[in-house]
């Protein structure tokens, strides 16, 4: 399962309304009761925390957050930890993921699998996931079976068995998972060479989370142990329980069960230098027979929450959604309704570790020259960074995507990811639980001034195109 941020999640929530539009509404019984619209009752939210949340942190130095929802009686219980793909050795891409895979394998107490299968047997789910930025482990089960599910993955925490015999297997399914995903997938394939292309294929941002091929074939049993004595360490990780359970039980169980792990050292994340001055490749193109519709890409290097100015960060998703989120977006207006491009639309996420991405992105018209698009394009962030965005666009842009708070509340397992996501990276839990008001917070001077600074040329920019056709020999 793929990880979820503050904003992924989120815009997800907001495009729901839009999505359900077109459909007829049920006729209320009493029709004199409504529910509020999710615009207004965001801006409800924008002064008290969006999910309530109490944390604390163990002796060892295990953050816990507690979010308790009796609306069903199912729990979600998520253990992350600060530490995912740009945590990787040199040279050794994919340890954090190969990693993930080998806690499967079993612990002191818990046999190989056994984890998996006593959540089945209870008909609950589990899995894990890594990001650039983190590994997270979870299960979702009835709420009588918290107990279980923390006695086990506290097991894992303390002494996975990361067993000799299994990693040549182990080694095979993931380079076999490398094949489906991304060497069988022209579109997967380009987008790992384009984030090269940016950084740097041996930059922490510029490496395949999964890893390069060649360096999977590397990866060593002691590399994989070093990983987990240095980035799993109790300091450097988080416990999200939420869902139907009483802040003192998930307290007894906590101590009980993980604080018994002593602390020991970490190794902190080491993001904080600048980063590259100028592009890897400024620009790239790629040919595949099995494309059929031309993707164009452009990418520059910005701020983020934890690198760079935090301010800007947080305009810049304002400014994400005015120029591609969905009709309405200035790229949408240019390329799509203009009948340049079948689709358009913009990316940024200030919740990450270090230094971050802006991206544009479009699909191209069957028919439309390539360059046409591209230049209507730049034609369109120029026009942003020359005269700036106008009040009506910054507040529906805020309106837009803060209605997605209310929405995130009734999405089982948004609370963890989001909470448990961004206390791993470093980030306050006031990030996530007023993150409405920092949002409309922004000013006109803030986006204009992040525009600028991002899509004004100042920036490390890479320019990618995907087409048909075969490749040049």
């Amino acid at each position: 399962m793929p990880p979820m941020t503050r904003r992924t999640t989120l815009c997800t929530a907001a495009a729901l309304p839009i999505a359900l539009s077109g459909a007829a509404a049920p006729a209320l019984a009493n029709p004199a009761v409504q529910r509020a619209s999710p615009d207004r009752a965001a801006e409800a939210l924008a002064d008290r925390p969006l999910f309530g949340a109490a944390t604390w942190t163990l002796p060892n130095g295990l953050r816990v957050v507690h979010v308790e929802s009796r609306r069903v009686p199912v729990v979600a219980h998520y253990l992350f930890y600060g530490a995912g793909g740009g945590e990787d050795p040199p040279g050794r891409s994919g340890v954090a993921h190969f990693l993930e895979h080998m806690m499967f394998k079993g612990s002191r107490n818990v046999a190989p699998g056994e984890l998996s299968l006593a959540v089945a047997r209870e008909g609950g789910q589990d899995n894990a996931f890594t990001s650039r930025d983190v590994t997270a482990y979870f299960q979702h089960v009835e709420a009588s079976r918290l107990p279980l599910v923390m006695r086990m993955e506290a097991d894992r925490f303390a002494a996975p068995l990361i067993p000799a015999d299994t990693l040549e297997p182990e080694r095979d399914v993931i380079l076999e998972e490398r094949r489906l995903r991304t060497d069988s997938n022209p579109r997967a394939r380009f987008w790992e060479a384009f984030e090269a292309a940016l950084w740097g294929p041996q930059h922490w941002h510029g490496r395949p989370i999964i890893g390069w091929e060649n360096e999977i074939r590397a990866i060593t049993r002691d590399d994989l142990v070093d990983f987990y004595r240095y980035r799993y360490a109790p300091a450097n990780a988080v416990l999200v329980v939420a869902g139907d359970a009483r802040e003192a039980e998930v307290r007894r169980l906590a101590e009980e069960l993980y604080g018994a792990e002593p602390a020991r050292p970490h190794k902190g994340r080491d993001r904080g230098g600048p980063p590259p001055g100028a592009p890897a490749e400024a620009r790239i193109t790629r040919r595949d027979p099995a494309v059929r519709e031309a993707s164009f890409m452009r990418a520059a290097v910005a701020p983020s929450l934890t690198w760079g100015d935090q301010r800007q960060a947080w305009a810049l998703e304002v400014v994400a959604h005015l120029l591609g989120g969905g009709q309405g977006s200035r790229l949408h207006k240019a390329l799509v309704e203009t009948g340049l491009a079948t689709g358009a639309g913009c990316s940024f996420d200030g919740e990450a570790a270090g230094a971050n991405t802006f991206t544009l992105s479009a699909t191209l018209r069957p028919g439309v020259a390539p360059e046409k698009l591209e230049a209507a394009l730049d034609e369109t962030v120029a026009r942003l960074v020359q005269d700036g965005p106008t009040e009506d666009e910054r507040a529906r842009s805020v309106r837009q995507i803060t209605a997605g708070a209310v929405l995130a509340q009734d999405g089982f397992g948004n609370a963890p990811r989001m909470l448990g996501g961004a206390l791993a990276i470093g980030l306050p839990i006031e990030t996530v639980e007023f993150w409405p008001r920092r949002l409309r917070e922004v000013t006109l001077a803030e986006m204009a001034g992040a525009a600028r600074a991002v899509l004004g040329g100042g920036a490390p920019t890479t320019t990618g195109w995907m087409l048909p056709g075969e490749s040049p020999s």
